[in-house]
């Protein structure tokens, strides 16, 4: 019970970090630095980045399916308090940052397997 209570606590003391998160696995998937994007699309930089972006996604994923998962448990509900909307929405934008960096991810090497001609 003790260790199920400190990943609660963490995954609390974390819902501040997450959407940072997300941005920044967004960022590594559509490429903040497009003026030098040429000569860093080489494969040795590209692909730590996306495993980065995919690492990323899928931990916050997994962190809002967490925290969503305790709200919703009955032996939660005599503590659960109304969570503001800020929250709620903050929420949703890291689920859809996560999920657009996913679809980035797989568009950008389909494109890069279709232009290097290896398909």
């Amino acid at each position: 019970m003790a260790v199920l209570q400190s990943v609660c606590s963490a995954f609390i003391a974390l819902s501040g970090v997450r959407l940072l998160v997300g941005a920044v696995a967004f960022g590594s998937a559509v490429g903040l630095l497009k003026a030098t994007g040429d000569r860093l699309h080489i494969d040795a930089i590209r692909m730590p980045m996306m495993v980065l972006a995919l690492l990323g996604s899928v931990v916050n994923l997994v962190a809002l399916w967490q925290v969503w998962r305790l709200r919703r448990r009955s032996a939660s509900a005599w503590r659960v308090q109304a969570v503001p909307a800020s929250k709620k929405r903050a929420e949703w934008i890291q689920f859809a940052l996560a999920v657009l960096t996913l679809v980035l991810l797989v568009v950008e090497e389909w494109a890069h397997w279709k232009l290097q001609g290896r398909g």
